[in-house]
């Protein structure tokens, strides 16, 4: 599975955490991988896999370790999206954008094998997918005050 496919995953995974309890966060994790295969047919006529989780355990152990350790810090991380959001407090974001601006900062700051960069861009590849039309922008903006900081 490619990075980019790893990384929507755990975007999708990190994207639940507001949904449910704290106390619920692991078996919700766990439960992602149980989740049926999501088809759409285009306008085409061609079907689209939206959705399809089947994947080796050394990628589920990566996304669960990921977005587990994504979620340790989801409140030092909005903390640091918070004072650069100016007039846009975590609170009163979309989730869509609040989680891939969570899991964009969580890889430029502690994962070392992400450069910045990629980081940021795969954030606004993410916007673009499920994001409204303003989300690339509003996320790259945000993205950019904070690793100027």
């Amino acid at each position: 599975m490619t990075r980019r496919e790893l990384r929507e995953h755990c975007f999708k995974m990190l994207f639940c955490i507001d949904f449910y309890p704290a106390e619920e966060l692991e078996k919700q994790l766990e439960q992602y991988f149980e989740a049926p295969q999501e088809e759409e047919t285009t306008p085409e006529g061609e079907s689209e896999i939206l959705h399809c989780v089947d994947m080796e355990d050394g990628d589920k152990g990566y996304l669960l370790g990921k977005a587990g350790a994504a979620l340790e810090r989801v409140t030092r991380l909005d903390d640091r999206i918070n004072e650069v959001a100016q007039g846009w407090k975590t609170r009163r974001m979309g989730k869509v954008e609040l989680t891939i601006l969570r899991l964009a900062l969580y890889e430029i700051l502690y994962d070392d094998e992400i450069p910045e960069k990629v980081a940021i861009n795969e954030a606004v590849e993410l916007a673009k997918k499920f994001g409204g039309d303003d989300a690339p922008s509003f996320i790259n903006g945000v993205l950019a005050k904070l690793v100027q900081n």
